[in-house]
């Protein structure tokens, strides 16, 4: 990689490259730096920066194939809640308006099928602060609308998009340290409904779509690493425990495989497989090296692991046993 980095974003542009953009380097305040991977020739280009540096921001691919990036920093002199648009085709950043919340980090930000992003809670200034506020926008006005208060206030949270079209938001942190359980976005209502109890509290953790509609959340209990995981079934809207991790993990990535299994890295000095049809559990190849890691399935099925101290490295499940 051109620089180290933790808590930045990488994104699998609709060319097959990966942008890595910001983070936590050795620099502080975070950096503004940008760079693309391209997974054929194996090499990294670092790119014109972004106009702020950011660090635990968002980064949403667009239908239109431009990249929507929010926030960054809990520093109001590193422009707190700013957004900007990536374009891939001049690999130039534009300024685009801003979210009207409070929150600067620790967000979601979730493509939905018509096209328009929900941005999700957050925190803020004072460091640690939640929020509630969910807002969309909408890249062919470039415009924020509010929509609705989620039922109670994250940061640090996951949100994924069901195959029925609305959001799952699991876990997070308020201000005063206590758990938070779940909900369920949706995008015809435009409203914020419960989505079943939750076995346990979950914060800093990965949530993984699996190929038959279930959500995988998995790791970091609120009360740091755990081997805790569980399975969200939307169809009765109820969770049930699944095997635990092999390790405790806080700060992970996960990556949906091709053939259907989840890759789990970081949070440690290692790597494990979670296979849906046996629901068990396998130690795969060290990828990655740490927390605040990012985990990229490229088109050729490779997954790209970047941060947590490690750098960048390539975990092909073809050598890992089926």
């Amino acid at each position: 990689m051109v620089a180290a980095r933790t808590y930045h974003t990488a994104t699998l542009l609709n060319d097959g490259t990966v942008l890595v953009a910001g983070g936590e380097g050795s620099a502080s305040p975070p950096p503004a730096s940008a760079e693309i991977y391209d997974p054929i020739a194996g090499t990294w280009t670092a790119i014109a920066d972004m106009h702020h540096g950011r660090r635990g921001h968002t980064a949403t691919l667009l239908l239109d194939g431009r990249v929507l990036v929010v926030a960054g920093d809990c520093d109001e002199v590193n422009h707190v809640g700013s957004a900007e648009l990536y374009d891939p085709e001049t690999r130039t950043w534009t300024v685009t308006a801003s979210p009207t919340g409070g929150a600067c980090s620790d967000q979601t930000a979730t493509l939905l099928s018509d096209g328009t992003v929900l941005l999700a809670g957050g925190s803020g200034l004072p460091i640690d602060s939640s929020f509630a506020l969910a807002e969309l926008y909408d890249p062919d006005t470039e415009t924020w609308t509010e929509s609705g208060n989620m039922i109670e206030d994250h940061h640090g949270h996951t949100a994924n998009l069901l195959l029925d079209g609305t959001v799952l938001v699991v876990g997070g942190g308020r201000s005063d340290g206590s758990p938070v359980g779940a909900e369920l976005y949706g995008t015809d209502t435009k409203t914020w409904t419960a989505a079943g109890a939750v076995l346990g509290g979950h914060h800093n953790h990965a949530a993984t779509l699996l190929l038959d509609g279930r959500v995988l959340v998995s790791g970091s209990g609120g009360g740091g690493a755990q081997v805790s995981a569980e399975l969200y079934d939307p169809d009765s809207r109820s969770w049930t425990a699944a095997a635990p991790m092999l390790e405790d993990r806080s700060g992970h990535a996960a990556a949906l495989l091709l053939d259907g299994r989840v890759l789990v890295a970081g949070g440690q000095r290692s790597a494990e497989l979670y296979d849906p049809e046996t629901g068990s559990w396998a130690a795969a190849a060290p990828a990655g090296g740490g927390a605040a890691e990012t985990a990229t399935l490229l088109d050729d099925g490779r997954v790209l692991v970047v941060g947590g101290g490690a750098g960048a490295s390539l975990f092909d499940p073809g050598d890992q046993p089926t």
